[in-house]
């Protein structure tokens, strides 16, 4: 991971929207976006709230960023997710132009990032963001593990 000068995370704020998902039941991964030091939206796992398996907390928080902003782009906006993101949310976050991707724990069965497709690594994919992974992971790895684990109980 690259040293960032004056680095603030915001971390803590997609935990809170994974504790969120996970008290309704949902698999708990959340989400935000930061650009400028403003938080432009936050957003958790809803696919079975919603009925739709995209309702990734990524992209839900990407939707809302995007009309908070009123542009389909987010040059220069940041990315925190407690989970690494799957393919789908990958090819998202390159849609949208968001500059700098951080995540919590890895993801070795679905990832889309460090793992599996690797979506940024493709020639094919317009944009790759900076991406700085572990932040918030022992957390984001134990609400992911407690949960699957009171479902296999």
């Amino acid at each position: 991971m690259k040293e960032q000068r004056g680095f603030r995370s915001y971390m803590e704020i997609a935990l809170e929207e994974a504790r969120a998902a996970g008290a309704r039941g949902e698999v708990p991964v959340g989400a935000c976006v930061v650009r400028g030091g403003e938080v432009l939206a936050r957003a958790g796992n809803r696919t079975r709230e919603m009925s739709d398996p995209t309702a990734h907390a990524e992209v839900l928080a990407i939707r809302a960023a995007c009309a908070a902003a009123g542009s389909e782009r987010l040059i220069d906006a940041d990315l925190y997710v407690t989970l690494e993101p799957c393919p789908m949310c990958a090819a998202a976050i390159s849609a949208a132009r968001v500059a700098r991707l951080y995540y919590g724990a890895a993801d070795p069965k679905s990832g889309g990032v460090a793992v599996g497709a690797r979506i940024f690594a493709h020639p094919q994919c317009h944009h790759a963001p900076e991406v700085y992974d572990g932040i918030g992971a022992a957390e984001a790895e134990q609400l992911l593990k407690a949960f699957f684990a009171s479902r296999r109980g």
